[in-house]
C-alpha cells in the first residue's frame, strides 16, 4: 500500500465511469439504427451495450494482501475497479409498423434497436455522479497529501 493508493483507486473508477459514459452515448447515437450488424447476409438492428465492472484484484502474493491476512483482517484493501467486458443486451428488438421503411418485413414491421432513451439517460446520470464523486475523493486525497507535506516542512 502506498500513499497514492486512494488516488490510484479513484483513477481506476474515473476510467471505468468514463468508458461507461462512452458506451451510453454510443447507445443513444444508435437508438434508431436499423442496420447495426450484418449477420448471415441480413442486417440486424443495433443492440444496446452494457459495461460490466468488478473489483480489481492484485496478485495473491502482493504485499498488501499478505499484510492484511497476517494482521487477521477479513476485508482486503480496495485496489480499485476494472471493466470486465462490454456485453450486448439480449432483450428483443422493438417492432414498429412502418410499411414504407426500406427495412420493413413482408407484414410492414421494422425491427428497431432495443435502446430505451430513458434508461440510457438514467445510466448516464449515474455514471456522471459516480465520476464527480471520484473527482471529489481524488481532490480530498490530494489536499491531505499536500497538508502532510506542509507538516514535514515545519
Amino acid at each position: 500500500m502506498t500513499i497514492f493508493n486512494s488516488m490510484n483507486t479513484s483513477a481506476s473508477a474515473l476510467t471505468a465511469q468514463r468508458l461507461r459514459m462512452d458506451v451510453v452515448s454510443s447507445n443513444m447515437a444508435n437508438a434508431e439504427t436499423t442496420r447495426g450488424q450484418l449477420v448471415n447476409g441480413e442486417w440486424q438492428p443495433y443492440r444496446r451495450k452494457m459495461v460490466s465492472f468488478s473489483p480489481h484484484e492484485t496478485g495473491a502474493n502482493s504485499f498488501s494482501k499478505q499484510l492484511t491476512q497476517a494482521m487477521g483482517r477479513k476485508g482486503a484493501i480496495g485496489d480499485g475497479v476494472k471493466v470486465n467486458r462490454i456485453e450486448e443486451d439480449q432483450t428483443p428488438f422493438k417492432l414498429v409498423y412502418s410499411p414504407n421503411h426500406p427495412d420493413a418485413d413482408e407484414a410492414g414491421y421494422v425491427s428497431m434497436p432495443n435502446v430505451d432513451p430513458l434508461r440510457e439517460m438514467v445510466d448516464l446520470m449515474s455514471a456522471t455522479r459516480s465520476y464527480e464523486a471520484n473527482v471529489t475523493t481524488m481532490n480530498a486525497s490530494k489536499n491531505m497529501l499536500l497538508k502532510a507535506l506542509e507538516i514535514g516542512k515545519g
